[in-house]
């Protein structure tokens, strides 16, 4: 049990290590924590959801359970709760914060899913659930967190770049859910480039996100848009 819980938890915990440290302003690790533990609670609504849908006959081919019952559903609860629990927080202030505690809902969610798996399927696929599962939810993370960050710092187009933060990350999700259940067992020839493609994509948007020039424009712009300025 113990080797389970280990193999589940350490991917989750090193990839929070790296996006957290990459912070040039460190965020308070009590909110981080209890942002990870609002992503591991969504487990449960969603598997429900999903278990429903599923028994009651909705998911009739692999596009509709990776683009409606998986990709819609997990990364529209994620956003709802970055929304409901951190957009209006007043320590999330700094574009790459939005990275740091959107990531840290994904690997939340991504943690306990993956000990469920590793519970009922054995602990031989927790390397390559760390490489793609988990990995995955991470920049999912990445991708939501850079658009929450944007609309948070920036004055103009604040509703399209929220809606940018959900639409990102769901129609990749289901892109990465579509490979899965179309080619079954060639899944990795295409999905390891599609995770490199992913990897590199998130890594451009932190180096953006964590720019201090990009960051002193987005203050000059709040105070061209400020009359009390």
């Amino acid at each position: 049990m113990f080797t389970v819980l280990s193999a589940g938890v350490a991917p989750a915990l090193a990839l929070m290590s790296f996006f957290y440290l990459k912070d040039r302003v460190t965020e308070p690790l009590a909110l981080i924590v209890r942002t990870f533990i609002l992503g591991m609670l969504l487990v449960f609504p969603i598997m429900f959801i999903q278990y429903v849908l599923q028994t009651e006959g909705f998911v009739t081919n692999p596009f509709v359970e990776s683009f409606l019952i998986v990709g819609l559903l997990e990364e529209f609860f994620k956003w709802f709760i970055f929304m409901y629990a951190i957009y209006h927080h007043s320590e999330f202030d700094a574009h790459y914060d939005g990275i740091v505690y959107a990531v840290a809902i994904s690997l939340g969610f991504a943690t306990l899913e993956n000990i469920l798996y590793l519970f009922t399927n054995g602990i031989r696929y927790a390397f390559i659930r760390a490489f793609f599962p988990v990995s995955s939810h991470a920049l999912f993370g990445v991708i939501m967190g850079y658009y929450f960050g944007k609309a948070k710092v920036f004055s103009v187009h604040k509703r399209r770049t929220l809606f940018l933060a959900f639409l990102m990350p769901y129609l990749l999700h289901g892109t990465y859910n579509y490979i899965l259940t179309q080619l079954k067992s060639n899944w990795v020839i295409i999905l390891a480039p599609f995770m490199i493609g992913l990897w590199l994509f998130s890594l451009h948007r932190m180096k953006i996100a964590n720019n201090p020039m990009y960051s002193a424009y987005s203050n000059y712009e709040k105070q061209e848009d400020d009359p009390a300025i």
